[in-house]
């Protein structure tokens, strides 16, 4: 088995998208109005529009609830990153600050309100436990 994306549903695609192009420097592919996905190397981030939710289930999924989770991306610089996200207009939810267990952390909520950790490891044991 192989975890292969997270995907956030969304009423409005176009705006997620452009946060998420901004912050993370990739480019989506869309393949429709309704859906897009940023792809890295080690799984991609889904952004589906509400009108997607009846394909998979009715009323499975609603945007902007979610209070559970948080989507991580690993990142070079996580204070330069800061700097950007600030200059755009985006207030941290808390740091950049390095955490107990050796990464430097920015956490963010993107346009819908979801958790964003944006983070690198700083410590040689928190390099070695991603240099998996």
């Amino acid at each position: 088995m192989n975890l292969v994306s997270v995907r956030l549903i969304t009423a409005d695609v176009d705006r997620l998208v452009a946060f998420y192009q901004h912050a993370t420097g990739l480019t989506a592919d869309r393949p429709t109005p309704d859906f897009a996905e940023l792809r890295t190397p080690a799984g991609t981030l889904a952004i589906g529009s509400v009108r997607t939710v009846p394909l998979f289930a009715p009323g499975a999924a609603e945007p902007a609830a979610n209070r559970s989770a948080i989507v991580e991306f690993l990142v070079e610089d996580v204070d330069l990153l800061a700097a950007q996200l600030a200059a755009a207009g985006t207030t941290p939810v808390s740091g950049p600050a390095t955490l107990p267990w050796g990464n430097r952390s920015l956490l963010v909520r993107d346009p819908d309100g979801n958790l964003v950790n944006f983070f690198a490891p700083v410590t040689p044991a928190a390099r070695a436990r991603l240099a998996r």
